[in-house]
């Protein structure tokens, strides 16, 4: 009896023995543990992290503390549209055939950025609109007055009387990391404050496809945005406005799960001016630039890839006056590392004209540091601009494209893109409106117009066609 005793706690005791000998064996010596701290081998590649339920993203603090002050955007639109469209009865019988008006509507999305009711939305959520509404997430409901817009980066500012209203506070985009966790806050479908989470899946993202902006320093993020969020926010887990939701890159027009928004810094610098000065105060560098690669670093005998390469220097620009040279290498701009194109114009947006800077350039493998002044944009009329615009006292022209001119019934116009804060928009001018003739003589394009003007020896006479379909007579005296 005792010996069959003896022998099955011997059993026992070794299969205890076997046992823990297979588990060390199996078990890795770099285990992580649950409080950060584990095991390691020699040269072993490996991360030592914490799984502990604090490292899980938690947005509860972001959503309810930002969602109050992001708000539903409601906008009429006003145009004009033939009753009868045919191309054979114009083309027989000649006229402008009678116009009817028509409301459009539309909505997107708006940020409260002070409590006295500013707000932050897209240009191309109120373009042309003869009536904004906001809706605030208490469902009360104000007019809005459009303060200013700047189509370059897609920014537009409008304002309710309104006070003590939830405000959002701004963050700095400049601070964000790859894989970061960001909220979207905005009114898809009509859906009103809905969250929707991702990671900021890149930094300075350039968008050359459409043309329509000159902004290239996209945040991009997998958050949720479908039509509806434009004007929206882009939060992050501290609760601060990293961006403004603009665009979405898809084929169907819903999300497929690349969205965009504009940086906060560059909210900022637009929004100051807009309220300050009533438009957007912008500098020219003044050079033509390409991104550095393999061959260019090789050939210069440079250290990394980051840089721009200077390509030209317009003359009389700050760049030249500065002593910026073609084939030289601009590295940073005061504290701010350069590394790519995009980096260089986020960067020379933020400042204002006659603000001061320090160019770092490599120049026959030598660094060098350059001051320079910055200098206002030439918009005098005629100038062609850096968004394809041709300055035209204080407004902008571009050729009315086919869309424009089909839905007035027109054959051939030009465009006033902005009426700006000058003469043109002084004497009545208003965004939208059609040129067809100078001083009687009929016009095709910018450059039609502005030599029609130059010829004015006391007037300049303009007729044309309001985009609600009205003609129109302007003039504007000559200095």
């Amino acid at each position: 009896m005792n010996k069959n005793l003896v022998t099955v706690i011997s059993s026992v005791v070794l299969s205890c023995l076997a046992a823990g000998f297979i588990v060390k064996a199996a078990t890795p010596d770099r285990i992580v543990k649950a409080d950060g701290a584990g095991g390691s081998v020699p040269g072993a590649a490996f991360r030592t992290v914490n799984l502990s339920e604090t490292s899980y993203p938690d947005f509860t603090y972001a959503a309810e503390s930002s969602v109050d002050a992001v708000v539903f955007v409601k906008v009429t639109v006003k145009s004009q549209v033939p009753q009868m469209n045919d191309p054979f009865f114009q083309f027989f019988f000649g006229g402008t055939p009678q116009m009817r008006e028509r409301e459009q509507q539309g909505s997107g999305s708006g940020v409260i950025i002070r409590q006295d009711g500013y707000i932050v939305t897209n240009n191309h959520v109120v373009a042309g609109a003869s009536k904004i509404e906001v809706t605030l997430n208490n469902n009360k409901t104000y007019e809005a007055k459009l303060i200013g817009t700047d189509p370059a980066t897609d920014v537009a500012l409008i304002k309710i009387e309104a006070e003590d209203l939830p405000v959002i506070p701004m963050g700095d985009s400049d601070r964000l990391r790859l894989g970061e966790w960001v909220i979207a806050i905005g009114s898809p479908y009509n859906l009103r404050s809905t969250i929707t989470a991702g990671i900021v899946s890149a930094k300075g993202r350039a968008m050359n496809s459409s043309g329509e902006f000159k902004i290239e320093s996209f945040i991009q993020t997998d958050a949720a945005v479908n039509p509806g969020n434009s004007g929206g926010a882009l939060v992050n887990k501290a609760g601060q406005l990293v961006g403004i939701n603009t665009m979405i890159y898809s084929q169907t027009g819903s999300y497929s799960g690349y969205s965009f928004a504009v940086p906060v810094n560059i909210v900022k610098k637009i929004v100051s001016d807009l309220i300050d000065f009533g438009s957007v105060k912008r500098v020219r560098l003044g050079v033509t630039m390409t991104a550095i690669d393999e061959k260019t670093a090789k050939d210069l005998k440079l250290s990394s890839l980051d840089g721009v390469y200077i390509v030209e220097v317009a003359k009389g620009s700050s760049a030249e006056k500065a002593g910026i040279k073609k084939g030289d290498v601009l590295t940073a701009i005061d504290s701010t590392a350069i590394k790519t194109p995009s980096g260089l114009q986020e960067k020379v947006n933020s400042f204002h004209p006659s603000d001061k800077a320090v160019l770092k350039v490599i120049r026959d493998g030598k660094l060098l540091e350059l001051k320079v002044v910055f200098d206002e944009p030439d918009e005098s009329t005629g100038a062609k601009l850096d968004d394809g615009t041709t300055a035209f006292y204080g407004g902008k022209l571009r050729e009315a494209d086919p869309a424009t001119l089909a839905a007035l019934g027109l054959r051939e116009g030009v465009e006033v893109s902005e009426a700006g804060s000058g003469r043109l928009s002084g004497a009545g001018v208003e965004d939208g409106f059609v040129i067809l003739y100078v001083n009687e003589q009929q016009v095709r394009t910018p450059e039609d117009v502005v030599k029609a003007a130059s010829k004015a020896k006391r007037a300049v006479l303009i007729e044309g066609v309001t985009r609600e379909g009205r003609s129109a007579y302007y003039a504007i005296g000559k200095d």
